[in-house]
């Protein structure tokens, strides 16, 4: 096997599959060279998106999935807005940072429990309802935006006296900016509220969902809470062994379910460019010139991870929470290697793979921070290990 023979399973799989989403089951994909396509055809996807120049992987991820469950459940192909909950967020994250007098984080990234928790408050509404986007504005960018509430949110708490009037004036920001958001509006004929929305057409229950993790410095089978800075909400996971925790991501994929996976994608093995993210047995600093240039060009052994390797990464800041997605099944090569199907949110011509890349067992052991999926994804003997009703 050779990395030749991934790309042509990557372009088979973007051009059979991918731009079949529309959305459907990736269906009748021709396959090369002992290739097996596996829990992929069991998930419905609707089409890649993308989140521009913005930190709002997290709610492309986690919308996208909300999509996926939405026709799990039969609710038929739905478009949400991402920026619906982007704009509810922030708000709350700059409360916290006002109340922390600047020392909780306030940044574009954000986890998934942020999307699930707003729905709970503010509903869904569709895309076109809420596009984020100003008029004759067709990419997302908040650059601007985002230097404009952090120069606030600085000013404010270098004040001498706060007053409420203050979170009139950054609501009034992300209004300018995102638009301002809609009480009610309807949908073919009917009228909604963002909550009635969520519950009536959605389907969509926030507490049917939970967040699992795998780090030994916290106990296992426990609630925990993840250290990392765009957890400034506190949220707390469940912490699982690391083959158990792998377990069930395979189990959930295996019925039908999807994942939103959070990670790390800054080394330089992840390439959604080549649509691929592998650990190489022999690190990039042990690679020659010759080696790194030529890495996804041909196969080479991957590290088989541990607990106590990945615990090491992350503790040493080597593997970081930088990014989220959305994973929809999992492909095997003729070797018996194991790849996880991720769709991205950096648009559908950001690769030959329309938007979607492949990570590795190893990559995905090694790189996870953690998921969030629907709790009857979850095998019985670990619901009832974690006490998960």
């Amino acid at each position: 096997m050779n990395y030749t023979t991934i790309k042509s399973l990557l372009a088979s799989v973007a051009l059979a599959g991918v731009a079949a989403f529309n959305p459907s089951y990736a269906q009748d994909i021709p396959l090369k060279d002992g290739y097996q396509l596996q829990e992929l055809k069991k998930v419905k996807v609707t089409p890649v998106k993308s989140q521009g120049r913005t930190g709002t992987c997290w709610s492309f991820s986690t919308t996208s999935f909300i999509e996926s469950e939405a026709m799990r459940m039969g609710k038929g192909e739905l478009d949400l807005s991402e920026m619906y909950f982007v704009r509810h967020n922030y708000p709350v994250k700059a409360e916290k940072y006002v109340r922390y007098h600047g020392k909780s984080n306030f940044g574009e990234g954000s986890l998934s429990h942020d999307v699930t928790n707003i729905i709970k408050t503010h509903g869904i509404v569709p895309e076109n309802v809420y596009t984020g986007l100003a008029k004759g504005e067709v990419v997302h960018d908040h650059g601007e935006l985002f230097n404009v509430l952090e120069s606030m949110l600085g000013t404010l708490i270098k004040s001498r006296k706060i007053t409420p009037k203050w979170k009139d004036a950054f609501n009034a920001v992300l209004d300018s900016y995102l638009g301002e958001v809609p009480e009610t509006f309807e949908v073919k004929g009917k009228t909604f509220t963002p909550q009635e929305y969520a519950e009536k057409v959605v389907g969509f229950n926030p507490e049917d969902y939970v967040e699992i993790t795998s780090f030994n410095h916290h106990p296992y089978y426990e609630q925990v809470q993840v250290e990392v800075p765009d957890n400034w909400a506190g949220a707390r996971y469940y912490n699982l062994p690391l083959d158990e925790f792998e377990q069930v991501m395979d189990y959930a994929l295996d019925r039908g379910y999807s994942l939103v996976w959070d990670g790390d994608v800054s080394e330089k093995s992840f390439s959604h460019k080549n649509g691929i993210a592998i650990v190489p047995a022999k690190s990039w600093e042990q690679k020659s010139r010759k080696e790194r240039e030529g890495m996804f060009e041909q196969y080479e052994p991957e590290l088989q991870v541990d607990e106590s390797y990945r615990q090491t990464q992350f503790d040493n800041y080597t593997t970081t929470d930088d990014h989220l997605m959305h994973i929809i099944g999992t492909v095997n090569d003729e070797k018996g290697g194991k790849y996880y199907v991720t769709k991205n949110s950096w648009g559908s011509e950001s690769n030959a793979y329309g938007g979607y890349l492949y990570m590795s067992r190893s990559f995905v052991r090694l790189k996870s921070v953690a998921f969030m999926v629907h709790k009857d994804a979850v095998p019985n003997e670990l619901r009832k290990k974690l006490g998960i009703i």
